[in-house]
């Protein structure tokens, strides 16, 4: 199975994105939105893009000319996807309304095509039972900005055929990203099962020291090897992101994070991090300006509670056969630009001691902290 056409549904943030990084890689691809205005501006937006990485030299003007040439913006659906081999869906992160745009889809592309949906937490499977075709649907979540991030997860459901997945994972690589296979259809898949818990454990490990959220993100950046504070990093992401994942992940799974309340809070007041000038922190007008984070504040707080947060979410998926200690660490290396392995971190704290940290909080707190059997046979 080879791919030579695309179809990208949806031209927001991920979906020109996506369209982009298949366009210079060589690939023909027709990016769809429901009005042509939509359409206009994404494909302005492609345009500064190409012009800005020709500029720095990492390609060249000719490339990005021919690149933006490959991409043909179309507002009707038959269209779009006439002649499609891979189909890439990037509408919002909404179940009824993928439902509705699969349905469509199915009459309107070819019987060979393969649909690829870019959700970062919806369940593969239950949006692949909208189509005739669930062995030839599959995950593809592409990480933000597509055009600069190099992690692509590959999600098959329960009927992806392998030939599916070896070939949405040769594209990936044609187009220069490198994809890790989250291997069952989990919530959160790899890194939002890594990711989101830690977001609400480290409100949570707030409230039971009273250490602030600048010493405790200092901890996460200086002593667990993360670029940024955790909270720094939801914000960053977007508190509108985390609460819609945080949503779906406990729906499907209740025993995968344990949310915390300031994340709705701050979601219900707009305060959804640095796109709004505010969320954990406030950013306020003009450009970005990075928390004051350091060494100094990084000692004042234990960061165990964390460690052990991750370290039991990554042991979850390997236990339960989603993947496996290399790729869990290569996902959190691509995804959260981890610095420290997460197990490099769990042993140096030492793993009895999390066990033990981890049971603690357990019959305090319930079944979300029981510790992994993984980590307790690595001890």
């Amino acid at each position: 199975m080879e791919f030579k056409n695309l179809a990208v549904l949806g031209s927001g943030v991920m979906g020109h994105g996506i369209a982009q990084v298949a366009a210079m890689a060589g690939y023909g691809v027709a990016l769809r939105d429901i009005r042509q205005d939509l359409l206009d501006k994404a494909i302005g937006k492609i345009r500064w893009s190409l012009e800005k990485t020709a500029s720095k030299g990492r390609i060249t003007p000719a490339h990005a000319e021919a690149s933006l040439a490959r991409i043909r913006p179309v507002v009707d659906l038959a269209d779009a996807v006439s002649g499609a081999d891979l189909v890439i869906e990037a509408v919002p992160e909404d179940m009824a309304l993928k439902r509705r745009v699969y349905a469509e889809l199915d009459s309107a592309a070819g019987p060979g095509a393969v649909f690829a949906s870019n959700t970062s937490t919806l369940p593969i499977t239950e949006i692949a039972s909208v189509t005739s075709r669930p062995e030839r649907f599959i995950g593809i979540h592409f990480f933000n900005p597509p055009q600069l991030m190099k992690l692509v997860e590959v999600i098959p459901g329960e009927r992806t055929g392998q030939d599916v997945t070896d070939a949405v994972s040769a594209f990936v690589s044609s187009a220069g990203k490198e994809a890790v296979i989250c291997r069952r259809d989990v919530p959160g898949f790899i890194v939002n099962r890594l990711f989101i818990p830690l977001v609400h454990e480290a409100c949570h490990l707030m409230d039971r020291t009273g250490a602030t959220r600048e010493e405790v993100d200092s901890a996460v950046r200086f002593r667990m090897g993360f670029p940024m504070g955790i909270l720094e990093l939801a914000d960053f992401t977007g508190l509108d992101v985390i609460h819609k994942a945080t949503s779906e992940m406990h729906a499907r799974d209740r025993g995968v994070v344990r949310p915390h309340p300031s994340v709705a809070e701050l979601h219900e007041k707009g305060r959804l991090g640095q796109k709004s000038g505010g969320g954990f922190y406030d950013y306020g007008e003009g450009n970005y300006e990075r928390v004051a984070l350091s060494e100094e504040l990084a000692g004042r707080v234990d960061p165990a509670h964390l460690v052990a947060n991750i370290a039991n979410n990554a042991a979850w998926l390997i236990t339960n056969g989603a993947s496996d200690e290399e790729e869990v660490e290569r996902a959190a290396r691509l995804g959260l630009g981890l610095r420290i392995p997460v197990f490099e971190s769990a042993r140096k704290a030492g793993l009895p001691v999390l066990v033990s940290e981890l049971k603690k909080l357990e019959s305090e707190f319930g079944p979300t902290y029981a510790p992994d059997p993984y980590l307790s046979k690595e001890s």
